[in-house]
């Protein structure tokens, strides 16, 4: 399921003297797609002392973070693209990053041989291929990074970023993905970043219905919700979802977080990634129906966690 690359070394960052030395070197940088994620993330960019220039789909909101953050705004991808040594990318889905990167205004058309493109995209495994293919007659550069820990993550500078590509490549990006990653880790070949980020989609989907349900059996059975998760919030049963996201499921607050729409975007990608390489998802493809519930509840946009008002939902029934 990896695709081929130069090197078959899996890479961590470093904080090594030459490390350090490269992370402070100013570079030409170009973001697309300046969404709850993309345009904090570029601001870390621009906050470092990169040269940044920015586009976006809806040119104002590119005119409004230059108004923030300086730099500069591009009305196409690859005018935005054009000098630039990386390229870093945060859309929606498979068919926003070919329409940014192909064609005669997308970035591939304006980056200047040598440059390393970095998709941070959640997308298949399909798209990075085709993307691959696209950049290297080019001489470009591809690395597959998408990134986890939600809007907090990019807007704190915290995210973990999971990546595939060359050795090579990834060296060169990392120290731009450092300024807002708490960790950045090459995973292997071309790829190998989409297909970790399932397997965290895939986590996180049986975590939030598992978190649901105790809190749910808590409600039934009388007892107090947030007494129980202090109680077993420490043990075995911790965990992210359940620090971050119990106070929320139990005052029925959910217009926050990491939206339904594109947790089942996800989740598609990971049934049918499943099915090609002869993985079993019973648990993934279940919750998977649970959150097409919660879209029928109108809560397409609700944070994932949700899952908790679907059964909340079907006891008023």
């Amino acid at each position: 399921m990896l695709l081929t690359g130069r090197s078959g070394r899996v890479g961590v960052r470093l904080r090594s003297t030459e490390h350090e030395a490269r992370d402070k070197r100013m570079a030409k940088v170009t973001f697309l797609g300046l969404g709850v994620m993309g345009y904090p993330m570029a601001g870390h960019l621009a906050a470092a002392g990169h040269e940044v220039t920015v586009y976006n789909r809806t040119h104002a909101k590119a005119e409004a973070w230059v108004a923030e953050h300086g730099g500069a705004a591009a009305k196409t991808p690859a005018k935005a693209a054009a000098g630039a040594e990386f390229v870093m990318c945060c859309v929606g889905n498979d068919d926003d990053l070919r329409s940014v990167c192909l064609g005669e205004d997308g970035a591939f058309a304006g980056m200047a041989r040598g440059a390393v493109f970095v998709d941070h995209t959640t997308v298949s495994a399909q798209v990075t291929r085709e993307m691959v293919e696209a950049a290297t007659p080019a001489e470009l550069s591809f690395v597959d990074a998408p990134v986890s820990g939600g809007q907090a993550g990019a807007v704190n500078g915290q995210l973990v970023i999971m990546c595939g590509g060359d050795q090579a490549s990834y060296d060169a990006a990392e120290p731009m993905m450092a300024v807002y990653s708490k960790m950045c880790r090459r995973l292997g070949e071309s790829g190998a970043g989409q297909l970790t980020k399932m397997v965290n989609q895939i986590c996180i989907a049986g975590l939030v219905q598992g978190l649901s349900e105790g809190l749910h059996f808590a409600e039934k059975a009388g007892l107090d919700g947030r007494a129980v998760v202090d109680v077993i919030g420490g043990g075995a049963a911790g965990s992210w979802q359940m620090v971050n996201r119990y106070e929320t499921m139990l005052d029925d607050a959910f217009e926050h977080g990491f939206a339904v729409n594109w947790m089942r975007k996800d989740l598609g990608i990971c049934l049918q990634t499943a099915d090609e390489v002869g993985a079993s998802l019973p648990v993934t493809a279940l919750v998977d129906q649970f959150y097409k519930d919660v879209q029928k509840m109108g809560g397409g946009r609700w944070d994932t966690s949700s899952l908790f008002k679907r059964l909340r939902k079907i006891d008023e029934a």
